[in-house]
């Protein structure tokens, strides 16, 4: 497991991110976001907390707010990395985080 890998999930959200550090491997759960369709969100006024993914050639969208540690029992087939999307995903997080 790494940190921007993407695995499929059942509970509501088609995909999940892990945006956990690396070196928190042996502990038995990762933090992740949702990805939903982005049309599922209709017009979010706030783009940056939930800012648009590409996956497997689709739009997508980083659930931020509802960011949550799971089970790693629970992360389903990992699917893809978006490492290269790297910088949206933290800057959603720190967003979030500490609103600015």
């Amino acid at each position: 497991m790494a940190r921007f890998d993407v695995y499929k999930f059942g509970h509501g959200a088609a995909y999940v991110i892990d945006v956990q550090a690396d070196i928190f491997t042996d502990i038995g759960s990762r933090v992740v976001i949702p990805l939903v369709p982005h049309t599922s969100i209709g017009d979010e006024a706030m783009p940056r907390l939930k800012p648009p993914i590409k996956l497997e050639g689709a739009r997508f969208a980083l659930i931020t707010t509802d960011i949550a540690a799971v089970p790693t029992s629970l992360l389903g087939e990992r699917v893809a990395n978006l490492s290269e999307q790297r910088d949206e995903i933290v800057d959603a997080i720190d967003f979030l985080m500490q609103g600015f």
